[in-house]
């Protein structure tokens, strides 16, 4: 079904190209989309799919994960995926475990994460598995993937977050015309 949350997602895109940046919490818009859990998932097998396209250079056992991370969502059906749930369980946890170093700080612990993309996998497969029926949990994800630091605005929505928005776009449209098609 075709809704008009991607046009509000452009918007923001176009905001950011005027303005410089767009406030994070735009991005809340997302939730009226992800009431569907069909979507979610999807999204969130796709963010993990993005995640493991951008790894950059690692090695070590982040490589491992990676290479892991790949072998399950390889072949993963766009709109319908169906994963190996008992491989997403082992390797969420081993993720979860892989970047579990937290330091006190005045306000309490706060989580160190080494490797963006493996924690974005972390947060995808954690919704796959167990939040399906949580849109606020699309939105911290999809905010997780598009937020940029820049040290004129800070951490938010700017500069690459176009390129990411647009990406998201471009799912969601692909996604709406599959469920059009059925």
């Amino acid at each position: 079904m075709r809704t008009n949350i991607p046009e509000k997602l452009l918007k923001i895109s176009d905001d950011i190209a005027e303005h410089g940046n767009a406030n994070l919490t735009r991005l809340i818009v997302l939730k009226k989309w992800f009431e569907n859990p069909v979507r979610l998932s999807a999204f969130a097998v796709w963010i993990a799919t993005r995640a493991i396209s951008r790894k950059g250079k690692t090695g070590g056992e982040a490589a491992q994960l990676f290479g892991e991370a790949k072998a399950l969502l390889a072949g993963a059906d766009k709109s319908h995926p169906e994963l190996d749930r008992q491989a997403a369980e082992i390797l969420h946890n081993r993720l979860r475990d892989f970047q579990c170093e937290y330091r006190e700080q005045r306000w309490g612990p706060v989580r160190v994460v080494h490797n963006w993309n493996l924690m974005l996998v972390e947060r995808a497969l954690a919704i796959y598995l167990r939040h399906t029926d949580s849109p606020a949990a699309g939105y911290k994800l999809a905010a997780d993937y598009c937020q940029n630091y820049d040290s004129r605005y800070g951490n938010g929505l700017n500069g690459p977050s176009r390129t990411k928005l647009e990406e998201v776009v471009r799912f969601m449209f692909s996604i709406e015309a599959l469920e059009s098609s059925a």
